[in-house]
């Protein structure tokens, strides 16, 4: 389908980050775009303010008369009343992701950040960089970039920096010139039920990209990935890859080191983000970006200014004395690569405040989210986020507080927002550092800490 025979789209759900992202750049494209959503959020509010009408609630009232493309997201079933409303009117409808797939043909190189964890970030590299060299990308990504004060960045050159979701094979849509694949985890349990399902289609968005792929070699079973691939595998991470990294410092928790290609020093490289798995999207950064005939200049100053993305431990102020920060981490292994980064810092105590994300994760990756969460001073367990799902009565989040305390750790069940901000406000002072986990609205607990 080519995108270009429409002139009039809908979005269902327009103030989602990415979607939002998508809404912008094709009203930027000359598109006329409008849309709705559930909740009047600043997202939706700057929307507005561009000149994208957003209507609250789903209706299909909604549908403009003009109205030729409808766009969706996978949390948006056939039951829709605007989808409805979309097929009783013979109007074209498309998810997301093939709307992305159909935007990314309008690029020469359209280059896609996939994994479990780590995309946003990368992604976000990658933009730096790319803005460091001028070369005018047009970015996507899942998180408010500072230096640009938005989620999305509309440019004029051949390259499109989009972040790839594998959620319900997404990025299955997408065709992608190059690519990085940072991580393979279990996740998305809902829809993924074993790793080899995630496996067979982690391969099959392998093949999909046209050019080269830039993989991180300490994925287990490498080659189930990239079987069948007719194009160039860059490899990076341990010993043996193409690209790895030598004489690493961390310094209260912010990586430093010498890259090196086939055993050649490179650059050296100074991150401004903490963290050791920070280390490593950094340096599939660098792997890609070099490929691309990015200067080794632009590359350091891209990734030693890049401070970090909005919810990817993103401090948000103090009090009483406390350092707040807030991180989307909603995966064990996320959430423990947070923790670890927190610990170097140097603060008294490191205090957790988790919000589970989906019913489905929380009970499938219990062990993994007690071991992870272990390593904070202090936990306090709010009610779990249900996104998409309904709750099915077996699992909740005082389940995860009961687990920890069973190991000898100090945690408390707060349930909801207003328990646990009295809980924390009796509590934290000098040399705290305070953290907000997860992929809900527990970041609203922050925001409510740093106002006071």
């Amino acid at each position: 389908m080519n995108l270009r025979k429409y002139k009039n789209i809908h979005f269902i759900g327009i103030g989602g980050i990415s979607m939002s992202a998508l809404a912008e750049i094709l009203n930027k494209r000359g598109y006329k775009v409008q849309g709705s959503d559930f909740q009047i959020t600043d997202m939706t509010q700057h929307l507005n303010s561009v000149g994208i009408k957003v209507f609250f609630g789903h209706d299909g009232k909604n549908i403009a008369p003009e109205t030729d493309l409808i766009v969706y997201n996978a949390a948006i079933g056939e039951d829709n009343p605007e989808r409805i409303e979309g097929k009783r009117r013979g109007i074209d409808e498309i998810d997301r992701a093939e709307l992305i797939g159909w935007l990314m043909h309008e690029y020469e190189c359209p280059i896609s950040i996939a994994g479990t964890h780590g995309k946003t970030t990368t992604s976000s590299m990658i933009s730096e960089i790319l803005m460091k060299a001028k070369t005018d990308p047009t970015v996507s990504i899942g998180g408010i970039l500072p230096s640009i004060h938005s989620n999305y960045r509309l440019g004029s050159s051949k390259y499109i920096v989009l972040e790839t979701c594998e959620y319900r094979d997404s990025f299955l849509k997408f065709n992608p010139a190059c690519a990085v694949i940072l991580n393979i985890d279990r996740d998305h349990t809902d829809y993924f039920k074993t790793m080899e399902q995630m496996y067979v289609s982690f391969n099959a968005f392998v093949k999909r990209t046209d050019d080269f792929i830039v993989i991180n070699n300490e994925i287990p079973d490498l080659s189930k990935v990239t079987d069948g691939f007719d194009g160039r595998i860059i490899t990076y991470g341990k010993s043996g890859a193409d690209w790895t990294f030598e004489n690493l410092r961390m310094d209260k928790g912010f990586g430093k080191y010498t890259a090196c290609q086939n055993g050649r020093k490179i650059m050296d490289v100074e991150l401004s983000v903490p963290g050791k798995h920070n280390v490593y999207n950094s340096l599939g950064a660098v792997a890609l970006c070099t490929e691309l005939g990015i200067g080794v200049e632009a590359i350091h100053d891209g990734l030693k200014s890049f401070t970090g993305t909005g919810r990817r431990f993103e401090k948000k102020g103090e009090y009483n004395g406390a350092v707040v920060v807030d991180d989307y981490a909603h995966h064990p292994t996320e959430i423990a690569a947070t923790l670890s980064a927190a610990k170097e810092m140097g603060f008294d105590r490191v205090i957790a405040v988790f919000q589970p994300h989906t019913y489905t994760r929380t009970r499938d990756l219990f062990d993994g989210f007690v071991n992870a969460l272990s390593l904070a001073d202090k936990t306090y367990l709010i009610d779990i986020y249900a996104a998409r799902e309904k709750d099915p009565g077996d699992i909740n989040s005082a389940q995860l507080s009961e687990a920890l305390i069973h190991r000898g750790k100090t945690s408390e069940y707060s349930g909801s927002f207003d328990s646990c901000i009295e809980s924390l406000k009796a509590e934290l002072g000098e040399g705290d550092l305070i953290l907000t986990i997860g992929a809900g609205t527990v970041f609203r607990i922050a925001d409510a800490l740093v106002k006071d």
